[in-house]
């Protein structure tokens, strides 16, 4: 298995998860460079069936965060982040770095909420969400990135973290 594709991965993500602390935002020359790059590399690495590796992982990363986006608990440059991250790693490689950032982002979410002492809101609105989850309705304002109140989590940043650990595993033989 060849390290080619995680390069840059890592450049993209490490560009993102940079842009995602300062401006909280991850800009579209980024995410499109990045899906380009990631299907040209696995297309002239691996031909075909590279091609097909790097669009079924935009696919897959496009495809499993939408709803977040659809519900506003997710930037779209997060969002587009991941499917340029699915051009470079392909399906399989994605889920993995897709997990990993979940793990990354609670951390993150966890010590931000204690920090600023919102424990108690935050556990309110997860509930929030889960009822509106379980009666097919949109949740409420309180609960979505457009309230100005709210605690976001830079996702970028924790996306970046996690492909530059597993992508420092990869070359070192570890994972």
């Amino acid at each position: 298995m060849t390290l080619a594709p995680w390069i840059p991965a890592v450049l993209v993500a490490m560009g993102a998860g940079i842009l995602d602390w300062r401006y909280r935002r991850i800009p579209n020359w980024l995410t499109v460079t990045g899906l380009a790059v990631g299907v040209a590399v696995n297309t002239i690495l691996f031909r075909w069936p590279g091609l097909k590796t790097a669009l079924l992982g935009t696919a897959l990363g496009l495809g499993l965060l939408l709803p977040f986006v659809l519900l506003r608990s997710l930037g779209a440059g997060d969002w587009k982040l991941a499917g340029a991250l699915g051009a470079c790693l392909g399906p399989r490689q994605l889920f993995a770095v897709l997990v990993g950032t979940i793990l990354v982002a609670g951390v993150m979410a966890l010590a931000v909420v204690i920090w600023k002492g919102r424990l108690k809101r935050t556990l309110l609105n997860m509930a929030h969400l889960l009822a509106a989850l379980f009666s097919l309705r949109m949740p409420g304002p309180e609960v979505s990135l457009d309230d100005p109140q709210a605690t976001k989590i830079p996702f970028g940043v924790a996306m970046a973290l996690t492909v530059l650990f597993y992508g420092m595993g990869r070359a070192i033989g570890k994972v």
